[in-house]
């Protein structure tokens, strides 16, 4: 096996050269299961694929560099070189490097992790004065929130497109985007005052989402950025609602349960993955007054 990149992953199959790729297991993401746009011809033999299962095949990983602390110097700030700043404990960071990383911009896109428990000085001085993650620096600029940075690095690099043409799809990701602040609302007010009704009602909401396309299991059918928007809240609530309040989340719902298999199938999306005992006290200490 062997990795080109040419501007996106070229993954060649040189073990079965009889198979075409659209038969050959990529995880997920085969070229034959999901359409997405490209800029480049494909050619016989070749199969074009999305960051989505960039490193499938045994390829070197990415190397994470330590998180950034109060005694850390900054990086080159303003040099040209965009740089996405995260935790990588934050649900909202998160999403950005996912996303970052489904467009195959590795190399185009810095990661610099920052200690939120300890954060330097500089970050806020000459990075970004709301002291929040995730920041992105890009063409002299920094911007920030999760939900605009997705959909900013989606439309403003390189890669597949994560956002679908199809009106009907992006009129119900609108709305996705806009329920999910009321769907995790409700969930973590089930943990706070112990209204797990509040809880259920969120997931059977999430249930319907996901059966509206029967085109994959994804919210929108194929995999977007309303899956990356999702992704990092639910991966961290099933491990802590099965824990303490011993309610699986998918119980009685085959989408969802579907869906999250679906999702650990994406490469792009599980090296981002914390430890799920991280992540259970983590929510332990949060809501330690309510268990």
């Amino acid at each position: 096996m062997a990795a080109l990149s040419i501007g996106y992953q070229i993954h060649i199959n040189f073990n079965t050269p009889n198979v075409p790729p659209s038969r050959t297991k990529f995880s997920s993401f085969s070229c034959a299961k999901h359409t997405l746009k490209w800029h480049h011809k494909l050619h016989i033999g070749i199969c074009a694929l999305p960051a989505i299962s960039v490193m499938a095949f045994g390829s070197s990983t990415e190397v994470l560099p330590p998180a950034l602390d109060s005694s850390s110097q900054p990086p080159a700030i303003f040099d040209g070189t965009p740089k996405l700043y995260i935790s990588y404990s934050c649900p909202y960071a998160q999403r950005t490097w996912i996303a970052r990383n489904c467009k195959g911009l590795q190399e185009q896109i810095k990661l610099v992790p920052i200690d939120l428990k300890n954060r330097p000085e500089w970050y806020k001085e000459k990075v970004y004065p709301t002291n929040k993650v995730p920041s992105l620096e890009h063409n002299n600029e920094v911007k920030g929130e999760s939900m605009d940075l997705i959909r900013y690095i989606d439309s403003n690099f390189e890669g597949p497109s994560l956002f679908p043409d199809d009106p009907s799809k992006r009129e119900f990701a609108e709305e996705l985007f806009t329920y999910f602040d009321s769907f995790y609302k409700a969930v973590i007010s089930s943990l706070k005052e112990d209204r797990v009704n509040d809880a259920i009602a969120a997931f059977d909401s999430i249930e319907t989402a996901l059966s509206k396309f029967v085109d994959g299991s994804f919210f929108l059918g194929t995999f977007s950025l309303v899956d990356i928007a999702y992704g990092p809240f639910i991966e961290r609530l099933q491990p802590f609602l099965l824990e303490v309040k011993n309610y699986d989340i998918t119980t009685g719902r085959t989408k969802l349960a579907a869906w999250i298999k679906e999702m650990n199938q994406i490469e792009a999306y599980t090296v981002t993955k914390r430890d799920p005992k991280e992540h259970l006290e983590n929510y332990k200490r949060r809501f330690s007054s309510s268990l």
